[in-house]
């Protein structure tokens, strides 16, 4: 539980008193949103406002979960300087979110540099998005993750091979999906951190109930999502409305990618259509 609430506490405060910094670099640079044509006339007052604000919550995030493995007291010791085991499952949905953000960052950087709304195309982006993906489902597997599909529970139906289908899908589909629902202020973080505040519960009730559940490392995963959750918590403060700064393609994909990880590491993928309704509902229109 100290771990979880240190993982939450480290990320809140990188990300809520480290976004006015970026706020103001990314004006400093002339980094802003390009808004479509198309959409010109409902979203034009977007135009300008600092956008990659992503990079600021994902690093937040990273950091809280590495720092809040570091021990620096021990009852039985005293003052110490102890790193915790790094588990497979908090280590992959760590390279999930930093994996898709990456994606989302080239397709940004390429939108500023050409000063237009388009940045990588569909083709280029969803072959780094399936790399990303490829690499998950392989390392996954080696970690012991389970081939069936569930909701809350196993149905019974194994996948065998055919669940790397299902990680590529459900990967790729929740990236595009929190990117898709990105568009209102405060949106797609309000959003990812109900999401993902729900895994962090889910993932602290299986690490307390092993004998009812098949996580991969459901504790680290626990820490992953309540950093992420303080993260997004402090962004939100700028990128409610109205929005001082957005977060861009690295910080959509990026809570798409960790979104996903978490529900294929915790053995609930079905349950992310319930919980990921507003994903979903956008991919679908």
């Amino acid at each position: 539980m100290i771990s979880l609430l240190l993982a939450a506490a480290i990320s809140l405060v990188i990300s809520i008193f480290g976004t006015p910094f970026a706020i103001k670099s990314l004006r400093r640079r002339r980094i802003g949103q390009f808004i479509q044509d198309e959409i010109l006339p409902q979203h034009g007052h977007k135009q300008g406002i600092p956008t990659m604000g992503g990079i600021v919550f994902v690093l937040a995030a990273v950091t809280g979960y590495f720092l809040s493995h570091v021990r620096l007291w021990r009852p039985t010791t005293g003052l110490t300087f102890d790193l915790e085991p790094l588990d497979p499952g908090g280590l992959l949905a760590i390279f999930a979110l930093l994996g898709m953000a990456t994606v989302g960052l080239v397709d940004d950087y390429l939108k500023v540099s050409n000063r237009r709304s388009l940045g990588l195309g569909k083709a280029p982006k969803f072959l780094g998005q399936l790399v990303v993906a490829g690499i998950f489902a392989y390392s996954a597997t080696t970690a012991g993750i389970s081939t069936q599909i569930s909701f809350v529970r196993p149905l019974g139906v194994d996948l065998g091979v055919f669940f790397v289908v299902l990680v590529l899908v459900m990967l790729t589909g929740a990236a595009n999906g929190v990117n898709l629902a990105d568009g209102m202020d405060g949106l797609a973080s309000g959003s990812g951190a109900l999401v993902i505040g729900a895994y962090t519960i889910i993932a602290f009730w299986q690490w307390r109930n092993p004998d009812f559940y098949n996580a991969v490392d459901p504790l680290d995963l626990a820490i992953v999502a309540a950093a992420m959750f303080g993260a997004l918590l402090g962004f939100l403060w700028w990128n409610a409305a109205p929005a001082q700064i957005i977060m861009g393609d690295v910080g959509s994909e990026g809570i798409g990618g960790v979104i996903a990880a978490l529900a294929l590491l915790t053995d609930t993928h079905l349950l992310l259509v319930v919980l990921g309704g507003i994903y979903v509902a956008e991919t679908l229109s």
